[in-house]
């Protein structure tokens, strides 16, 4: 960490993850520690852990049941 508050990364990290100067990059903290992934990687990422998922159903599910529990008091 530079003293003005920037991340530092290596050149030989930089090199091996293709990261050119200026590349935004994200900083996320996680229970597990910081976690630094460029925007492409963070949208793949985020994909990828929604794939499969059926959001609507979900809210619709959610709503359903509220709706239910109100009904009901």
């Amino acid at each position: 960490m530079g003293d003005r508050g920037r991340l530092v990364v290596p050149a030989e990290v930089r090199a091996h993850a293709g990261l050119d100067a200026g590349v935004p990059l994200i900083l996320l903290e996680t229970p597990g520690g910081l976690v630094v992934m460029t925007r492409e990687q963070a949208r793949d990422h985020v994909r990828g852990q929604l794939a499969g998922a059926d959001l609507v159903a979900n809210l619709l599910a959610e709503r359903r049941a509220a709706a239910d529990r109100e009904d009901a008091a």
